[in-house]
């Protein structure tokens, strides 16, 4: 993955180390494995002591891998033609094989912490997800003939389209990406319209 982003006004070598410490750790984690720093930056072909330059941590290095991960999907809602229910089905799906193309490394940031309150709080691995999402979720709940839930339709988002969640389903009912989606597309907008009528 090339880092879509970089810090400005880093020297192209610093810019050139952080991309190969983030795909490393992509790599690394994506193919089920968990890894410390030191074998990131071996991955990469970098020092342990450069690694730490430029990420604190481990969980560091895998939000700024999630962050490109959500930057290609806000790039897809974006330029995508859709409009309502079949643009909240084409960022689904997208999202979906964004999810299996990057396996478990898209499983390993958690937090104590919940989802909005990290929405919140600017954690930026996941307001570009956000910012991806707004349109196709606001859309949606016109088509719906619902108030837009703001906010409250991200929580609902996230708790289906979870990436571990998406892993469980691909692995336990054998089901290919498109069948995932459609179902979870298909009890989203049932919940978005469940949640929506316990507000009135």
């Amino acid at each position: 993955m090339t880092l879509l982003s970089q810090p400005s006004g880093q020297r192209l070598d610093l810019q050139r180390n952080r991309t190969l410490l983030v795909d490393a750790a992509g790599r690394l984690f994506g193919a089920g494995r968990s890894a410390t720093m030191s074998e990131i930056a071996a991955e990469a072909g970098i020092s342990s002591a450069t690694a730490y330059r430029h990420f604190a941590s481990v969980d560091d290095v895998l939000a700024a891998y999630r962050f490109e991960v959500g930057r290609e999907l806000l790039a897809f809602s974006q330029n995508h033609q859709a409009q309502g229910l079949e643009l909240l089905d084409a960022v689904c799906s997208k999202w979906v094989q964004l999810v299996v193309q990057h396996g478990e490394s898209m499983i390993h940031t958690r937090s104590a912490e919940g989802y909005l309150a990290r929405v919140k709080a600017g954690a930026y691995y996941l307001t570009v997800q956000a910012e991806a999402l707004r349109k196709p979720l606001r859309e949606a709940a016109e088509a719906l003939g619902i108030e837009d839930p703001g906010d409250e339709a991200l929580f609902l988002w996230n708790g289906f389209f979870d990436p571990r969640e998406i892993h469980d389903l691909l692995r336990s009912l054998d089901l290919d990406e498109a069948e995932v989606s459609a179902r979870l597309v298909a009890t989203f907008t049932a919940a978005l319209t469940g949640w929506s009528s316990s507000r009135t």
